[in-house]
């Protein structure tokens, strides 16, 4: 017995009681149908009989290869989409259903979780063989280099907006390259994944976080320098240290100069307990003859985050966002000063010009503190309050200090106007639902970048919102290898060369910018480990 499909129509004939009546209904129904339409059209169906006549070799088949071709054509296009049966999947390769089994069991030959995972493997791997083009899509209609620079000469467009849309055009141009780590001990090359990046601001050193496979981490720094020629090379330092519980939350510290020292946030793990450090930069380097500086260790466990402020009334002053409560410390004197929240406090950051500190909490709320209001209870010290639908993340603070960008675990990305407590602008197409990702701001591109959970690096307009490029991980996606990324015009210095540092596992990826160095076939981007 020939198996329903449910391409084919209806199904076949049955004798069965009433339902015989109906089929007979609807076939003497179609049969009418048909007598009615042939009547209609009778003069080309007897020149099409007269042209069966005259080439009777070729008719038999091909009226029926003719019938075949449209009543399948007719039938994918008026069935494009096979419909949804609960507990089966179709397959339109094979075009057949296949049953669903429930769970994460390997003995279970297909579920759900499998399905999706192969699809998304599959649109990674089509976007990666799309970014190895030489002529790729523009991020938005009619935007190319020709056509800006026509307008600008013409006066069409301002010199603000003609800077913004070439940085778009060259981010949408930007192709991957591998960094290869060298070493003097070949035998030993880095098998550790990369966990977290975090860039000063002047984009010279990157501070880096690895995961060590018999558990804790190693962390060092990266110092970056670009060439004449237009080539980057990095160094590694050597002088890594080690540990055994996890870093949370890492920023730059300005004690001594600029940039001087590396806060950390260290969770406690068993017997030890969690602390925050402050560590030169010069500790992690062998060859620097100075002494290491100020190093200390504060006995605050379980810090979700950190921030430093550069504002000159409290140069020397950090905060750490808790469970529930908000530290803010002298390094120098040890002052402390406790404010309670009704919620861990999940990202911080300092505005310069003032001495105020943005922070978001698991609740979705962001709420800003001033440090000269000292003393206050009630939570009457928060200068403002606003709120987002989910925790937040990373919180941003832009150069006007007038606005600010603020992430949550939703996938929502807004752009907030501090005076007014609004929204202004949001960013789509970023995903996540429960990680611990952050924002990166370039004003000077115009440019905002996020990793997703998808491992996706998304890239927008800071101005607009407009979605300019997604960039696959060259890795197959898994929550504990979402890349890390550092985003700067000029990598390695106020001479270096702009693009987009990503790492993700033990591999470190440069994404340039620069038509001169995609161009150069010769040049190499290499890092040297010295020992």
């Amino acid at each position: 017995m020939k198996k329903w499909n449910w391409r084919e129509g209806q199904r076949p004939y049955r004798r069965h009681g009433s339902q015989r009546t109906w089929y007979r209904s609807n076939r003497h129904r179609s049969t009418q149908d048909e007598h009615w339409s042939g009547h209609n059209a009778e003069p080309s169906s007897r020149a099409s009989h007269w042209r069966h006549d005259k080439h009777t070799t070729s008719s038999p088949s091909s009226s029926s290869s003719s019938y075949t071709a449209s009543s399948s054509s007719s039938s994918q296009s008026s069935n494009s989409v096979a419909p949804e049966l609960p507990g089966f999947y179709f397959d339109p390769e094979k075009n057949r259903y296949f049953r669903l089994l429930p769970g994460h069991n390997n003995c279970n030959p297909l579920t759900t979780e499998q399905l999706q995972e192969k699809e998304r493997e599959k649109e990674r791997n089509k976007m990666l063989a799309e970014d190895e083009k030489l002529q790729k899509k523009a991020p938005r209609p009619g935007l190319n280099t020709s056509l800006l620079l026509q307008k600008r000469h013409l006066g069409l467009l301002p010199e603000n907006s003609y800077c913004r849309r070439v940085h778009e055009v060259k981010v949408s141009a930007m192709r991957r390259h591998k960094l290869e780590i060298q070493s003097t001990d070949n035998s030993s090359p880095n098998t550790d994944n990369f966990r977290l990046l975090v860039g000063d601001s002047t984009s010279e050193r990157v501070f880096t976080v690895n995961d060590v496979s018999h558990g804790g981490c190693k962390y060092g720094i990266m110092n970056f320098s670009s060439s004449s020629r237009g080539s980057l090379s990095v160094e590694m330092c050597d002088n890594l240290y080690f540990t055994n519980r996890k870093v949370n939350s890492i920023c730059w510290a300005s004690v001594n100069y600029p940039d001087s020292h590396v806060l950390l946030c260290l969770v406690g793990v068993a017997d030890t307990p969690g602390c925050v450090s402050l560590l030169p930069a010069s500790l992690f380097s062998n060859s620097n003859p100075d002494q290491p500086g100020m190093l200390c260790s504060f006995k605050i466990s379980s810090a979700w985050s950190c921030a430093w402020c550069l504002n000159p009334q409290f140069d020397k002053t950090f905060s750490t966002g808790l469970s529930r409560r908000v530290i803010v410390k002298d390094a120098e004197t040890g002052r402390t000063q406790t404010y309670s929240t009704g919620s861990d406090v999940l990202a911080q950051q300092f505005a310069q010009r003032v001495p105020v500190l943005f922070n978001g909490c698991r609740s979705g709320e962001i709420f800003s503190l001033d440090l000269r209001q000292r003393g206050r209870r009630d939570q009457s010290w928060k200068t403002s309050r606003f709120h987002q639908e989910s925790a937040i993340t990373s919180v941003r603070v832009l150069q006007d200090e007038n606005y600010l960008l603020a992430a949550d675990m939703l996938g929502q990305i807004k752009l907030w106007d501090v005076r007014v407590m609004k929204p202004v602008q949001e960013y789509k197409g970023h995903y996540n639902e429960h990680a611990y990702l952050p924002i990166h701001v370039s004003e000077s591109e115009g440019l905002l970048l996020a990793v997703g959970q998808d491992c996706y690096t998304r890239l927008w307009s800071l101005k607009d919102g407009h979605l300019l490029r997604t960039i696959p991980s060259p890795h197959p996606a898994a929550n504990d290898l979402i890349p890390s990324v550092v985003f700067s015009s000029k990598l390695g210095g106020c001479r270096g060369l702009p693009g987009l540092l990503m790492a993700v596992k033990h591999d470190l990826y440069y994404f340039p910018y620069n038509s001169d160095y995609q161009d150069g076939g010769e040049q190499q981007t290499e890092i040297k480990k010295f020992v």
